[in-house]
């Protein structure tokens, strides 16, 4: 089969690789209909090199047709599902209080992560990931969500990952109808984060630097801004001065816009050419993130808000104002999202004719598997007004 691989520090090919085969009796195969490149694939593209392997099979947002079930799955051939980007149990205790991200049972203890992800690295596990022509899914009793015929597959597909990372970002930030809240970002979870916290019946406003992002966003009734100091005071402005009732982070690790970050950046750049011996060991232990978008949130939320962070931060030794922190009385959420917890409330929506959430408004390229390494660019550098890419596996050219 065809499968996009990480082959170096913004190397990505496509490759012909093994097809993939049931190794557990809850295991099934699916023939991979449409897998997205997502956001967090680009850190992998640009900063956690020394956590990769040449060949390692990346992606992590798919969904396609069973082509084989083991004997313990809870699925069957010709099954449409869509595949959650984490693998977990469904039945450990962090599962059933709605944690699938720590389950106990698949931990990547040696790493001392959380459970598995699909196509993302040492830390969660290697599991080769969904950004091929067909994908191994572990634990097939319960991660599969099955959906229905009737819906082309972008209706579907971001339940894997950006939905629920959206929506639970919404959710952890804790607020209510007729309050305000501050998205820093409008890459694919931020689009997404500031409609569900208008769906929510929240005042929402929204920084990002270029100019397609804010426009799609604006479209779906964000009051959108620029990124700069004029926009920040515009939002205090617009919030009696005060700020808003809470920030959600969708930007992470990758963050540009201040001196910090520029340092950081230079240093998540030069460790990717060090041997994996020192450079792993660096990461996990003194790895520097770019802050400029958490600093910005601090800074932005009012007195006693909440920051919620849904961009992936990766470093050990990134410093956070702690007397900032203390004195505005913050509370921060984050982790990474706990897709089957979610997907009772955001599945009713993606179905529902009116599409509340902008569904299809989402997608501005859609690719052969072929072109992969074209799209990474194009999404990295954010080129041709590229949001978002849908990779068609069994497309031609």
């Amino acid at each position: 089969m065809k499968a996009v691989t990480w082959q170096g520090p913004r190397k990505i090919s496509v490759e012909t690789v093994p097809d993939p085969v049931i190794q557990q009796p809850n295991d099934a195969i699916i023939e991979v209909t449409s897998t997205a490149i997502c956001g967090s694939d680009l850190h992998l593209y640009e900063v956690l090199g020394p956590f990769m392997t040449p060949g390692d099979i990346v992606g992590h947002e798919p969904m396609g047709r069973v082509v084989e079930a083991g004997p313990d799955s809870n699925v069957r051939p010709d099954d449409r599902v869509v595949i959650p980007f984490q693998i977990a149990c469904g039945s450990c205790y962090f599962c059933t209080r709605g944690l699938q991200t720590q389950c106990e049972v698949t931990q990547v203890k040696d790493q001392g992560s959380g459970a598995p992800l699909f196509g993302y690295s040492q830390l969660y596990g290697s599991v080769p990931g969904g950004q091929a022509q067909f994908l191994r899914v572990p634990h097939a009793d319960y991660g599969p969500i099955k959906v229905g015929d009737e819906l082309p597959d972008h209706r579907y597909l971001f339940l894997s990952d950006v939905l629920p990372t959206a929506w639970q970002a919404v959710e952890y930030a804790q607020r209510s109808p007729g309050e305000s809240v501050a998205v820093l970002g409008l890459g694919p979870i931020g689009q997404f984060a500031a409609r569900i916290a208008k769906h929510h019946g929240l005042t929402v406003y929204a920084i990002d630097p270029v100019a397609e992002r804010r426009q799609m966003a604006a479209r779906h009734g964000v009051l959108v801004y620029d990124n700069s100091d004029s926009s920040i005071e515009a939002i205090r402005d617009a919030t009696q001065g005060r700020g808003p009732d809470a920030v959600i982070d969708a930007v992470g690790m990758e963050a540009h816009g201040d001196p910090e970050s520029a340092f950081a950046k230079i240093a998540q750049r030069s460790v990717q050419y060090l041997p994996d011996k020192i450079s792993q060991p660096f990461m996990a232990k003194a790895g520097l993130d770019r802050m400029a978008a958490i600093y910005t949130g601090i800074d932005l939320v009012r007195r006693g808000g909440t920051l919620s962070l849904s961009g992936v931060y990766g470093g050990q030794a990134s410093p956070l104002p702690m007397l900032s922190l203390f004195d505005k009385q913050l509370q921060i959420t984050m982790g990474q999202a706990n897709v089957k917890r979610w997907v009772k409330d955001i599945l009713p929506l993606v179905e529902d004719p009116a599409d509340p959430l902008g569904v299809d408004d989402f997608v501005t390229h859609r690719m052969p598997i072929d072109q992969a390494p074209e799209a990474y660019e194009m999404f990295q550098k954010k080129d041709d007004g590229c949001i978002k890419v849908v990779l068609e596996p069994h497309r031609s050219q």
